[in-house]
């Protein structure tokens, strides 16, 4: 559990600093918002850091000022009868983020790294193993045991679910492919609704009860040795409360030169905490607040969060993502806690998003190279040279005649002579699974071993 910040602040902490004489220099350098690295620390982190000399409530009240003058209302919601504002302070952390997500993952962003890689085909192959990637993370976040592998292998080859935790995944696609279809709806509760039927239902439906919001307040939150960690808002108030942030979240608040600004990198963090600080609905309430983050950021045309997996990050540490909740509600809903955290997640999820973009574009670069030294360039059709790259790259394994039918855009009887052409050239092998054949490489190193041996059958 986590320590809650002093509920009784100092008041004029400056003016009781001053009172400490020696104490002086090292009560003022926590007149800040954030620390000397940066850090925009909850009290729970604070206390650790601080020497044995320095008060703790004092610093914090220090701290709270400074936070208080810099900080901005983001949105209000119903606390009880009333309404309550939440508050934000600009980290780096954040402005970075914010930065990062302009320069790289805008539509017009991903339109030019798509022409710049000149394999498009290629590329499709590769952003659709990215799609999956947050499909997959964000159900094992809420607790699927299936690996990464086998979740990939069942939906590259379309096979049914055989197993609850399938079917998670497979919920996620859809809710994934559901948000990024309907981008340009409005916000409602019947969206949010949908969303929720369409992630869930055909898993456990008593469980989850599909796009039912609750009534009752037998919902919490727990930890993995079974602890409570959050209760959520009593239900009494719920759809008020869900109609306040739908109206914020229709609302533009994108005019730069406005004073109520937000960007939507922001508002969408500030979506994904509201649907999971209330959780609406019994289960599968996070699978929907990081959806409609995505949302919300396919909405405003920041098309490459399609190809970002956030959930993937936030898997590696889940309990900080956990932290990042409860820090914010035990600190007056100070919304920062949670942003700068999501945003932390956000740089390294671009930074991933960018790395397996520039590697394709080199393994591009040595795959046409080596294809034309060859000769196998002249003997490969385009569709053939797409398939071999992307088994070449390890982006996919396996190819069935349906998959590469699908990502290829074209007809079955195309697809299966692509694939097949690729085995009389000894390039791939095929093995029978079940009913279905499935494709994949020869190993690399036979490979080329192979072609050293005998590279005049081909150039023949």
């Amino acid at each position: 559990m986590i320590t809650s910040p002093p509920k009784d602040l100092i008041e004029n902490p400056i003016t009781k600093v001053y009172n400490n004489g020696a104490l002086v220099i090292g009560y003022t350098s926590y007149l800040s918002s954030v620390d000397v690295k940066g850090r925009y620390l909850h009290f729970d982190e604070l206390k650790h850091r601080l020497p044995k000399q320095l008060n703790p409530t004092l610093v914090w009240s220090l701290m709270k000022e400074a936070r208080q003058r810099q900080s901005q209302a983001v949105y209000s919601s119903l606390v009880g009868k009333r309404l309550a504002p939440a508050t934000l302070f600009m980290t780096p952390t954040i402005q970075k983020a914010i930065s990062e997500t302009d320069r790289n993952t805008t539509t017009a962003a991903l339109e030019w790294m798509c022409n710049k890689i000149g394999e498009q085909k290629h590329l499709d192959y590769l952003l659709n193993d990215l799609i999956e990637d947050e499909a997959i993370s964000s159900s094992q976040l809420e607790g699927a045991a299936t690996t990464t592998k086998v979740a990939k292998d069942m939906l590259k080859r379309a096979r049914k679910p055989r197993s609850l935790d399938e079917k998670m995944i497979l919920g996620n696609v859809r809710m994934m492919k559901f948000a990024w279809e309907h981008r340009n709806k409005n916000l409602s509760v019947e969206f949010i609704e949908e969303l929720h039927q369409i992630g869930v239902e055909g898993i456990e439906d008593e469980k989850y009860k599909p796009g039912v919001i609750r009534t009752s307040d037998d919902v919490v939150v727990e930890n993995n040795d079974g602890e409570v960690v959050h209760t959520p808002p009593k239900a009494e108030y719920l759809n008020d409360r869900l109609e306040i942030l739908i109206q914020w979240v229709n609302q533009s608040h994108h005019n730069a030169e406005s004073s109520d600004y937000i960007h939507p990198l922001v508002k969408a963090i500030t979506l994904h905490f509201r649907i999971g600080y209330e959780h609406p609905f019994h289960d599968g309430n996070g699978r929907v607040a990081r959806a409609l983050f995505y949302w919300y950021m396919f909405k405003n045309e920041f098309a490459a969060f399609r190809y970002i997996a956030i959930s993937l990050l936030l898997k590696e540490a889940p309990v900080q993502y956990g932290k990042s909740y409860l820090y914010t509600e035990t600190d007056d809903m100070d919304l920062t806690y949670f942003v700068d955290h999501q945003c932390r997640i956000i740089i390294r999820a671009i930074n991933k998003f960018k790395a397996s973009y520039k590697e394709s574009v080199e393994q591009t670069e040595v795959f046409n190279r080596w294809l034309w030294d060859s000769g196998l360039y002249r003997q490969l059709t385009d569709k053939q040279q797409t398939v071999f790259q992307v088994a070449k790259s390890q982006k996919a394994v396996s190819f069935t005649i349906n998959n590469v039918k699908d990502n290829l855009g074209c007809s079955y009887n195309t697809a299966a002579t692509t694939l097949n052409g690729l085995v009389e050239l000894a390039l791939f092998k095929k093995e029978k699974e079940g009913r279905e054949w499935v494709y994949k490489m020869i190993d690399q190193k036979e490979l080329v071993k192979s072609w050293k041996s005998d590279s005049k059958r081909f150039n023949d």
